[in-house]
């Protein structure tokens, strides 16, 4: 995963969130359809055995996919 496109769709096919590649990439995640804290932890998860370790807590601040994914970024 490494890009914002990638993110998204590992979003949409392992957590199964139906989303509108790119356009929900600013989107609040609350407003997602099927986004909740579980898919938060299982996206924690995802990430980790992807080799992309991001702190729960800075991920909980997170806004939108872009915000996350940036979290991503700077973990590289």
């Amino acid at each position: 995963m490494d890009s914002l496109h990638g993110l998204m769709e590992l979003v949409r096919d392992d957590l199964g969130v139906p989303l509108d590649i790119p356009g929900d990439a600013d989107a609040d995640l609350a407003d997602l359809p099927g986004w909740d804290s579980l898919n938060l932890l299982r996206l924690v998860i995802l990430l980790e055995e992807n080799g992309h370790p991001v702190p729960v807590h800075r991920l909980l601040l997170a806004r939108s996919l872009h915000e996350m994914y940036t979290l991503v970024k700077e973990r590289r």
